[in-house]
């Protein structure tokens, strides 16, 4: 593809105690539901690491070190669900080699870079 650029956009947030996976502190700590985030969230960028996409775009609510790594990184506003992914789509269509985009949550730990891999000649949804 020469004349625009696939990516890759994971949606997450800092795993911190008490403000990452809350549903389940009730069965787990604060800071084990964190920890559950955190490996989650490894797990999936480096999923997408290990992918093919031209562009790897990491919307980023909280402080992206160390997670950035080999990530654009552009920030989350403030706002609902419906206004993060507003802007996340925003800045991933930003380039002159911008095309299709796949969004992915921070907490699939299951994806590999093979499913996320694609002939994304044709993409369009």
């Amino acid at each position: 593809m020469s004349d625009s650029a696939a990516t890759i956009l994971v949606l997450a947030k800092e795993p911190l105690p008490g403000r990452a996976k809350t549903r389940l502190q009730a069965f787990f700590t604060a800071a084990e539901a964190a920890d559950l985030a955190a490996a989650a969230i490894k797990d999936t960028l480096q999923a997408v690491r290990n992918s093919t996409a031209d562009r790897k775009l990491l919307a980023w609510d909280g402080n992206p070190d160390p997670w950035h790594l080999e990530f654009e990184v552009v920030a989350q506003p403030s706002g609902s669900l419906n206004d993060r992914l507003s802007a996340a789509f925003a800045a991933a269509q930003l380039g002159v080699l911008s095309g299709p985009v796949l969004l992915i949550g921070m907490d699939t730990p299951q994806v590999t870079a093979a499913l996320l891999d694609t002939d994304w000649e044709g993409a369009d949804a």
